[in-house]
């Protein structure tokens, strides 16, 4: 007996994913290759594209390539192409950018409910089935809320937002305002209390969970993140690195980040950090290259660039296609994971599965990913980890041990590893 299992595919579909948004995209992926038992529907707030149109290709998908048009069947379900024929697509339509998951979803769960919801990422909506399950990526915004960007929700018009906060503080009898960050307070605390499973993706996430909300660990079952095995590899063709790297101005020597350019990640920190390594040896040249999306903490970032006169030195290209990213780390000499922060930390998994040097900070969950395979620094003391940088440089028996260490540590992790317990937490809400 089939269950019609329904799937949050709302962050899947953004065209510049993170790690939420990629541990959402390649679950779909995976559980349409291996899955042929269940019906899925994946519920979007647009129509889906790129990879999640066609499940039948290989894991790696460059939204470019091969099936792009969009097509309704009769019965108006979005037609996507999958192994065994069973995912289709639901676009739930709302003319606003605020409380799709609370008003749309909950409404279509009402209208039209699975048998199993399953949100990939904390929100789960107000109405939903009983057989519900939701992943929990960490809670950050309650242990340092300074660390996030707090901002009023609601439409442009401030009387408005006035209107919907003042709805919001009757709803939660005053507990909580309409605020991104109260959101995710409420938004956490709601999941983890109605959802029938929560899937932690650390076991220093679970610890939280269980500390900060008194969440029963029975109820939480601890599931790793993947890498896409496929895209993350060594790549031994320097012209084909230094190709993909002057399209963008980058030359090496050079240390390299990935991810947002927030406050949480320690950007500036990192800067710093950087610019006294530079200072203590004169014959490091590297220059330091940081990718990904602009958000909360980027102007600081550059005014600590500015500060420190590093404005040739400190590179930022902005968020890149997936498929170059690869060429960035093997073309590197260290990756370097300053954040202060981390339920996981999908970058340590792809740096090491393109064999580079680690460097990173010693707190949250990055010890539990990394184990041996990273030189380890403390995130709140820029000395420490300038004398990171400098070391991961300049001893070559250090690099060679961490990166041996990190091809062994790999073997641990994958999205097809993910999704297979992933859906073995779904079959037993049967």
């Amino acid at each position: 007996m089939f269950m019609l299992i329904g799937i949050d595919a709302s962050r899947a579909n953004k065209e510049h994913k993170s790690g939420t948004e990629w541990y959402s995209y390649y679950l779909v992926r995976w559980l349409a290759k291996f899955d042929r038992d269940n019906q899925y529907v994946l519920y979007s707030d647009k129509p889906l594209c790129g990879g999640l149109l066609d499940l039948t290709t290989k894991q790696h998908f460059i939204a470019s390539d091969g099936f792009r048009e969009i097509k309704l069947d009769s019965a108006g379900f979005q037609v996507l192409k999958s192994p065994h024929n069973n995912f289709r697509g639901k676009v739930l339509s709302w003319p606003f950018y605020f409380f799709w998951t609370q008003v749309r979803l909950s409404l279509e769960m009402l209208a039209h409910r699975p048998d199993i919801l399953f949100v990939p990422a904390h929100t789960l909506p107000i109405i939903h089935p009983r057989k519900s399950i939701v992943t929990i990526h960490d809670i950050g915004f309650v242990r340092d809320r300074r660390l996030y960007q707090e901002e009023a929700m609601g439409p442009e018009n401030a009387g408005m937002r006035k209107v919907i906060n003042i709805f919001v503080r009757v709803f939660t009898l005053g507990k909580y305002r309409a605020s991104s960050i109260d959101y995710l307070r409420w938004s956490t605390e709601y999941a983890l209390k109605k959802a029938k499973k929560v899937i932690a993706v650390s076991g220093f996430t679970k610890r939280e969970l269980t500390q900060f909300y008194g969440t029963d660990p029975k109820k939480i079952k601890v599931i790793h993140n993947g890498y896409n095995e496929y895209l993350y590899k060594m790549i031994d063709d320097r012209n084909k690195i230094g190709e993909v790297l002057g399209k963008y101005g980058i030359a090496g020597p050079y240390l390299l980040y990935i991810g947002r350019i927030e406050k949480k990640k320690n950007i500036p920190a990192l800067i710093e950090a950087f610019a006294i390594m530079r200072e203590h040896n004169k014959n490091i040249r590297h220059k330091l290259i940081l990718i990904g999306d602009a958000s909360y903490g980027y102007d600081e970032t550059n005014y600590m660039i500015e500060e420190f006169g590093l404005d040739k030195e400190v590179i930022m290209p902005g968020w890149i296609p997936e498929e170059e990213v690869p060429y960035f780390y093997s073309g590197a000499d260290a990756f370097v994971f300053p954040s202060r922060y981390e339920g996981f930390g999908i970058p340590l998994l792809q740096a090491m599965a393109c064999e580079v040097p680690i460097a990173a900070s010693c707190v949250s969950s990055i010890p539990e990913i990394v184990d041996e395979a990273a030189l380890p620094f403390d995130p709140y003391n820029v000395r420490s980890m300038a004398r990171a940088l400098e070391k991961i440089i300049d001893d070559r028996q250090l690099r060679e041990h961490l990166i041996e260490a990190g091809r062994k540590r790999i073997k641990n992790f994958s999205w097809e590893k993910c999704a297979r317990e992933t859906l073995a937490e779904i079959n037993k809400l049967k």
